[in-house]
């Protein structure tokens, strides 16, 4: 009997898990999956966490129970170190790791596009940590509004940064919280009051939508009273204000919660595996999503740099880095059965966000889809998407009950209003 080649699969998001099905039951192979968390996490409803809709169990699985029965996969909960793709090795602090085939599906962490001292004046919203902060912020801020109403109006104000999906849909379910959800819940204040700006630096919201879509987008959301402020640069951040580059001239706005959506860039083990980066550190990948020295080295992903049939990046997007997993394991198998690689080609079924209830845009196989039916489409895909029956039934439910009675039943504060303050 042949002696099993190990892959190392590097990270449980989209691509490392898709990459692990398609190789899970391969007898040839021993399989080891590390994360630095134990679950796989369902991106796309992050911003669920952070309104108050969902809770973190909703949207994250442990990556073991995907893979309980599964004998040739290990699971290992640790952070990588290092790599040295000389000696196929996969450094864990002093543990070592050999590969046949290592996969690296990293994904990404919040970029301020140079400008990092930002990061300590903002919110990000890449994991359950960063949502959950801001949920808890945006819940206390309306406490202590309630506590002192005369300084509801600096406390209820929040800003976001950024206009693409994450920022578009961020915007509207914090517009539905204060407007609609916990409007009744305060005597003091009115929380249908809080103002709610999002900020984008190109012309349109959604840039890479089609712009019939951007358009309805942007009208939608000032219907549900967010302040949209297009081709507006960020020129600066610090605590509590922002400088913005406008059409008009250079201006000041106050927030006392500032959510960064503007953008990502790989995350630092990159700088140490190869020079060869674009400028969001992302790793240059040829054809076969490996590289060109070390075929061996698979990369996927946030991480990735592919360029796509048309020369043009593909962007950092789930459906991307799950496709790539699929076909790096595909890769994999067909070498180990003495086939040529076949190169990797993106099939783009379209792009969807949501902006509140019963509002959302989507392009699907070329059709274009708004208001309602969007936001069917968006139930739909997302609930297929999700990992895990049990997932999939309780974001059902909750959806449905939310729906049916316009509640978010996540709005619990674990922590002292005092712990808040000292974090400020």
């Amino acid at each position: 009997m042949k002696e099993k080649k190990t892959v190392i699969v590097a990270g449980a998001g989209f691509g490392g898990l898709q990459a692990v099905k398609a190789l899970m039951r391969d007898d040839r192979l021993e399989i080891i999956w590390i994360d630095r968390t134990n679950h796989h996490l369902f991106q796309p409803l992050l911003y669920q966490i952070a309104s108050a809709v969902l809770s973190p169990a909703d949207i994250a699985i442990p990556a073991r129970s995907l893979t309980r029965n599964i004998k040739n996969v290990t699971v290992i909960m640790d952070e990588i170190t290092g790599i040295d793709k000389e000696k196929k090795e996969v450094k864990l602090g002093e543990r070592i790791l050999k590969y046949d085939f290592l996969i690296l599906a990293l994904g990404a962490k919040t970029g301020y596009f140079g400008k990092n001292e930002w990061q300590k004046f903002t919110s990000g919203l890449k994991n359950l940590n960063d949502a959950l902060q801001i949920r808890r912020r945006l819940l206390i801020s309306f406490e202590e509004a309630e506590n002192d109403p005369s300084v509801a109006a600096e406390l209820m104000n929040y800003v976001i940064v950024g206009g693409g999906p994450t920022g578009v849909e961020l915007a509207g379910s914090i517009a539905e919280l204060s407007r609609r959800i916990i409007k009744n819940d305060f005597r003091n204040i009115d929380t249908s009051k809080a103002k709610i700006t999002l900020i984008e630096a190109g012309p349109d919201l959604l840039p890479s939508f089609d712009r019939t879509l951007s358009v309805y987008t942007k009208e939608a959301l000032l219907k549900r009273g967010v302040n949209v402020m297009l081709n507006t640069r960020v020129k600066d951040i610090s605590k509590h204000k922002l400088t913005l580059k406008t059409l008009e001239g250079d201006k000041e706005i106050s927030a006392n919660i500032i959510i960064w959506a503007a953008g990502v860039e790989a995350v630092p083990i990159t700088t140490e595996i190869t020079n060869n980066l674009d400028r969001q550190k992302r790793i240059l990948v040829n054809q076969f999503c490996s590289l060109g020295e070390h075929p061996e080295v698979f990369v996927i992903g946030d991480m990735a740099a592919f360029k796509n049939s048309d020369e043009k990046f593909l962007p950092g997007v789930s459906a991307v880095a799950m496709q790539q997993g699929r076909h790096v394991a595909r890769t994999i198998r067909r070498e180990l059965s003495g086939k040529k690689r076949e190169p990797f080609s993106y099939v783009d079924k379209g792009n969807m966000a949501t902006i509140g209830r019963k509002d959302a845009v989507a392009e699907l196989f070329g059709f274009k889809l708004k208001g309602f039916i969007g936001w069917l489409a968006w139930l739909g895909v997302h609930l297929f998407y999700q990992v895990g029956f049990k997932n999939k039934l309780d974001i059902l439910l909750t959806w449905i009950w939310s729906y049916l009675t316009f509640g978010a039943g996540v709005r619990v504060i674990t922590d002292p209003i005092n712990d808040y303050e000292k974090d400020e």
